[in-house]
């Protein structure tokens, strides 16, 4: 039966693992299973941006008279916020849905490399993987929502930010810990009830991640780094194993 070891759940160690993750992007034996999903979030990040950008700026003409646009040095600061935490929750989603395959390449090749073993050519099906993202989307939609309706209730609205920090950083944990453990054949429900058991741990590397996502150019890179160190996290945690051991 799979367990984390206990340390597995200290987030000061857990938040380093995103680090080694970058330490390990320029490695050449990874390099081709990286290029992809950076291209990927490339492509969208920058094409939500732009279209975000002109889109914007098309309200504004719009809808704000010429006595007002001195409105614009607001408006703009908090569009570029509102941009990078949708994007978060949305295009984050939408690259690792594409990029999935990949990652789940990456974090096998990733396993082997620190393992010090020939690289492994079996790959999990195609489809099972883009369903267990599918999966994995429907289950961060139904507890965004709720959310979301939170953020507009007045009063209750001023809890929101914390509850959203918690979430983005759950879900980032599940996210990018889902990969070496597809490799181990679990689902996501089996998924879910072995990070509960580091919860602490996973908060601090979803927390990390996520913040590192939120971060212009950066965010490029963040997805592949998450994979790589939550690769190496689970490799030094992850024991077949009683729990309390």
């Amino acid at each position: 039966m799979l367990s984390f070891a206990k340390k597995g759940a200290n987030p000061i160690q857990a938040a380093g693992y995103l680090f080694r993750g970058f330490k390990l992007l320029a490695s050449a034996e990874l390099r081709k299973f990286i290029i992809i999903p950076i291209l990927i979030n490339l492509i969208l990040y920058s094409g939500a941006l732009v279209l975000g950008f002109y889109t914007f700026a098309n309200v504004i003409d719009t809808f704000i008279p010429s006595w007002l646009q001195w409105m614009s040095w607001i408006l703009w600061p908090l569009f570029f916020i509102s941009f990078f935490i949708t994007g978060l929750f949305t295009f984050t989603l939408l690259a690792n849905l594409l990029a999935a395959p990949f990652y789940g390449r990456l974090s096998a090749k990733t396993l082997a490399l620190i393992n010090g073993q020939k690289l492994p050519t079996a790959e999990q099906p195609f489809m099972q993987v883009i369903l267990a993202e599918l999966k994995r989307a429907g289950y961060f939609a139904t507890r965004a929502l709720p959310l979301l309706g939170l953020s507009l209730i007045p009063g209750l609205n001023v809890v929101a930010p914390f509850l959203w920090t918690l979430f983005g950083a759950w879900g980032m944990a599940l996210e990018y810990m889902a990969y070496p453990l597809e490799n181990k054949g679990l689902l996501f429900t089996e998924q879910r009830q072995l990070i509960k058991t580091i919860r602490t741990g996973a908060l601090s590397f979803g927390g990390l991640a996520a913040f590192g996502l939120s971060i212009p150019i950066l965010n490029i890179f963040v997805a592949p780094a998450a994979v790589i160190g939550a690769t190496i996290y689970l490799n030094e945690f992850l024991r077949d194993r009683d729990p309390a051991l």
